[in-house]
């Protein structure tokens, strides 16, 4: 089913003019409205942007490197550096070299770790809520699929 998209779009009473056609415009408000509300939810455990995303990588691809890890999440590797540097300090994970390539690091969370993603998952449904709750759950769904969708495309584009 094709959406069109209104000529016209007005947020707030603004319109929007040409940012009502833009991909990025609308991503851009959605990511800093989630943005927001995560870093609320998780702000009592001091954990910086980017750590749940971290654990929950680990989490499901134990012996993964921080290098997968920082393509995954879009960040600079050295980003990803400093999240695990932080959650191996705290007792959340462990980083070793890899027996088949050292100069490979990889990641396992400790079962302190593993309580902790279960924790902040449950933070972090909370801060979507209002998405779940404004569209139903195959709409959910098919959000996620065409954003990883033109995130693959967008770097499938990237040079090199």
């Amino acid at each position: 089913m094709a959406i069109k998209v209104p000529d016209r779009q007005e947020l707030e009473g603004m319109d929007l003019g040409l940012l009502g056609e833009s991909v990025g415009s609308a991503v851009r408000l959605l990511r800093n409205l989630l943005t927001s509300r995560v870093v609320a939810a998780f702000e009592p455990y001091g954990m910086r942007t980017g750590t749940f995303s971290t654990l929950a990588l680990i989490s499901a691809n134990p012996g993964c490197s921080q290098s997968e890890i920082a393509r995954q999440i879009g960040a600079d590797k050295s980003i990803v550096v400093a999240i695990v540097d932080h959650l191996e300090s705290a007792g959340f994970a462990t980083r070793q070299r890899s027996r088949e390539d050292r100069r490979r690091n990889v990641l396992t969370l400790t079962q302190k770790g593993e309580a902790l993603i279960e924790e902040m998952r449950g933070l972090g449904h909370m801060a979507e809520q209002p998405i779940r709750d404004a569209l139903s759950p195959d709409e959910v769904a098919q959000l996620i699929a065409l954003t990883r969708r033109a995130v693959d495309a967008l770097m499938a584009a990237e040079p090199g």
